[in-house]
């Protein structure tokens, strides 16, 4: 089937049909088939009579084209139609470019609702979650993240993106149980199903989740579990994954040189990779874990860690270098430069993630408490 042909916009059925057909040599007559007379395909160009179901077919086999293409101009049916908007919609949010995104992708929700197309309605609730999320609107987040997966057979596996932007949101939003029942839920799941990567994946969030709600010790456990069950020749990522939530748990029980020695090993893994952007995080973890210990070697992790980097760094990413420069700062004796800091941690986090606020509030006022 030809699909070369393209259609002039506005175009008509009728206004079609007749550029194809002259296209190709033919005339009214020399097109007609059986059932579609020459005098039918007249009114059809003049406008006067669309065509049947089965005058399509006919006259795009006579054509050599398809019958969707006849009727619409574009080889593309419905839903690969909004299959190809979809895309353009998802990659403007992974981008950050959310203007005028919402409405459209709120359109093919409803759309693709209508229409009985379940995954696309799914990404389009995904995708809503994911400009909620950026607006820290974690309860509407997380209505579109249950909206996605209700119907679903429970598959973690399969879906762990959701399944972790769902447990994000329950905590951001001040559910952290359901976080660690989410969390627990997914873990056991695909520890049955002997899913090792995955197994080390979830096992770092539900240790993140039982972090943030006090119970250290129940992390530390999951995280150990987990560790214990990989092979030496698994990917390296998995590890990577492990000995940053032991770093973290460690840092959070004021063990520090345990903390230390975790991501040390977190970095290395990293270092035999391409992987920057992760390594520069590690960094990041590495200059908070010695700054109370040796604030020389902290520096030097947080200028390794903004170098790497550079201008792929996040909104998070630039509020952690502001405050632990802030924190350099107070070191120093320099409250002045820690105010500044503190300040513009908290003009650039805007609220997005409290967490980070209160380090900043906790940053800012040791810095104004030496400054007088």
């Amino acid at each position: 089937m030809r699909s070369d042909e393209a259609p002039a916009a506005g175009e008509t059925i009728g206004q079609r049909l007749k550029r194809l057909r002259l296209d190709r040599g033919l005339s009214q007559r020399e097109l007609a088939a059986p059932g579609v007379s020459y005098a039918y395909i007249s009114r059809i160009e003049a406008g006067t009579r669309q065509p049947s179901v089965k005058a399509l077919r006919r006259l795009a086999a006579k054509l050599g084209v398809s019958a969707e293409y006849l009727e619409t101009g574009s080889e593309l049916d419905a839903t690969q139609q909004r299959e190809l908007r979809l895309s353009d919609l998802e990659l403007a949010v992974r981008l950050g470019d959310e203007r005028d995104v919402e409405a459209p992708l709120l359109g093919l929700l409803d759309e693709a609702t209508a229409a009985g197309d379940r995954h696309a309605a799914q990404r389009a609730s995904v995708a809503l979650a994911m400009i909620a999320m950026n607006r820290s609107e974690w309860e509407l987040a997380a209505r579109l993240l249950e909206t996605s997966l209700a119907g679903e057979v429970f598959a973690p596996e399969d879906r762990f993106d959701i399944y972790m932007n769902l447990g994000r949101a329950y905590a951001f939003g001040g559910r952290p149980h359901a976080a660690v029942a989410l969390y627990e839920q997914c873990l056991d799941h695909v520890s049955e199903i002997g899913n090792p990567s995955l197994e080390a994946r979830y096992a770092s969030l539900l240790s993140y989740a039982l972090s943030d709600m006090g119970d250290l010790p129940r992390a530390e456990q999951v995280v150990q579990r987990a560790l214990a069950r990989l092979d030496e020749e698994d990917d390296p990522y998995m590890r990577v994954r492990l000995y940053w939530s032991m770093a973290r748990l460690a840092y959070d029980e004021g063990r520090g040189s345990v903390a230390l020695a975790n991501i040390r090993r977190a970095i290395a893994l990293l270092q035999a990779t391409d992987d920057t952007l992760h390594l520069a995080r590690a960094h990041l973890l590495a200059a908070r874990i010695s700054l109370s210990r040796d604030a020389g070697d902290a520096e030097h992790h947080l200028d390794v860690a903004e170098a790497l980097l550079g201008s792929s760094a996040t909104v998070a990413d630039t509020v952690e270098i502001a405050i632990q420069r802030a924190e350099f700062a107070i070191v120093r004796g320099d409250g002045r430069a820690a105010t500044e800091l503190a300040r513009h941690a908290l003009e650039v986090n805007h609220g997005a993630n409290p967490v980070d606020d209160g380090m900043a509030y906790a940053s800012l006022a040791k810095g104004q408490t030496l400054a007088g």
